[in-house]
């Protein structure tokens, strides 16, 4: 049975993977690299050191050469032991995915669980040591991107600290896209990688790693090793002078490398404030037109992706086909518990570009009226433009 050939969407605002830069995608088409040869093993040394620099981390960053999920799931196995009292907190679906792979290692785990629209409070995070003063790892989601929602990491971090807990972050969709770095947070475990505010793809992982949690996984007697989910494989792999454990991926090392520069290049206080306006234009577009914000606040709706709520009486895989078949705009859905209940713009790499956000706002309006739903778009538009209009003056 043959099947038409589906067309490609003309504009990408997902929650990841994101349009890629396209100095990124030309890295990547760089003659491949033998990872033998002295001037590869120069190169990602170089690269490992520029993603250090873009972390604000003394150390060389340690690449995964997988995408962020295959890392994530790596840092459980690693770190956690038979010993551990984790504490997890579960704002999302991500955030409560990660108790799942803890619970294949750690001795207990203990966990603070909100609403999938809201944020987790650094006060029961202090009344969870007072009552567990034995919680030994604390395991936290930056930005819960299938909620489109930021947690408190500096204060959870801080927390985490005075008690002498390990913190494990997940930062994979807010690291390049707002400030927050692993010693903002006192992360001991903090991951991220190129493929969503970086604008690149999302086939590696950088991560930086402590000192105390290189101990702990040292004195871990399950912490893999000759695997794919060994962090202590990788430890040196950094230098020049040291081997890989396997073949790294080499095109996608060149498209690390350049999506740091590009980060480095433009300032990161620059790439801040261009996803934080695409952002505040797109949310103050999506309720003047009429539709929900996912978020309970504002003050936790994420700058790199923008949650809304389905409208009543529509459906989210409706919407999303209508928004495409239009326009050419392809927006994301929600997941797990989310699914069916949200609809996700990414302001990511790329796309964080006020401009965007009319365009999201064009298209999700559109949808919905296409559907018979109601949504006011010009009105959307032009509370869209006059939040970029006062940005600029």
């Amino acid at each position: 049975m043959s099947h038409a050939p589906i067309k490609p969407p003309v504009i990408t605002l997902t929650a990841g993977p994101v349009q890629g830069y396209p100095a990124v995608l030309e890295a990547m088409a760089r003659p491949m690299g033998y990872d033998f040869d002295p001037s590869f093993q120069a190169f990602y040394e170089e690269t490992a050191l520029k993603c250090a620099a873009a972390l604000r981390w003394p150390d060389p960053a340690l690449i995964i050469q997988a995408e962020p999920a295959v890392a994530i799931e790596a840092m459980a196995a690693s770190v956690i032991s038979k010993k551990d009292v984790v504490l997890n907190l579960a704002s999302g679906v991500y955030g409560k995915g990660f108790g799942y792979w803890s619970a294949r290692y750690h001795k207990e785990m203990v966990e603070i669980e909100v609403p999938y629209n809201e944020a987790i409070d650094p006060q029961a995070v202090r009344d969870a040591f007072a009552a567990r003063p034995d919680i030994s790892i604390v395991s936290v989601v930056h930005h819960d991107t299938p909620s489109g929602t930021i947690n408190p990491v500096v204060e959870i971090g801080r927390i985490a600290k005075e008690n002498g807990a390990l913190l494990l972050v997940d930062a994979v969709s807010s690291f390049g896209g707002m400030d927050i770095h692993p010693e903002d947070c006192h992360a001991d475990v903090f991951i991220t990688g190129p493929g969503k505010c970086l604008g690149g793809t999302p086939g590696v992982t950088f991560i930086a790693v402590s000192p105390a949690a290189w101990e702990h996984m040292v004195a871990n007697p399950d912490s893999p090793t000759a695997s794919i989910l060994s962090l202590l494989d990788w430890k040196d792999a950094w230098s020049r002078e040291k081997p890989f454990p396997f073949t790294p991926s080499v095109a996608e090392i060149s498209g690390l490398a350049a999506a740091i520069d590009i980060y480095l290049d433009e300032g990161p206080e620059t790439v801040w404030r261009r996803h934080a306006l695409t952002a505040e234009a797109c949310r103050r577009g999506v309720t003047a037109m009429g539709c929900d914000l996912w978020a309970a606040r504002e003050e936790i709706a994420s700058p790199t992706t923008t949650a809304v709520r389905v409208p009543e009486g529509l459906s989210d895989t409706a919407i999303i086909a209508s928004a495409r078949e239009q326009f050419g705009v392809i927006l994301s859905l929600g997941r797990g518990d989310t699914l069916g209940k949200l609809l996700r713009i990414g302001h990511m790499g790329c796309t964080a570009e006020p401009i965007y956000a009319v365009v999201a706002i064009t298209a999700l309006g559109g949808a919905i009226r296409a559907l018979g739903g109601r949504a006011d778009v010009s009105a959307g538009v032009e509370a869209a433009l006059d939040v970029i209009g006062n940005a600029t003056a």
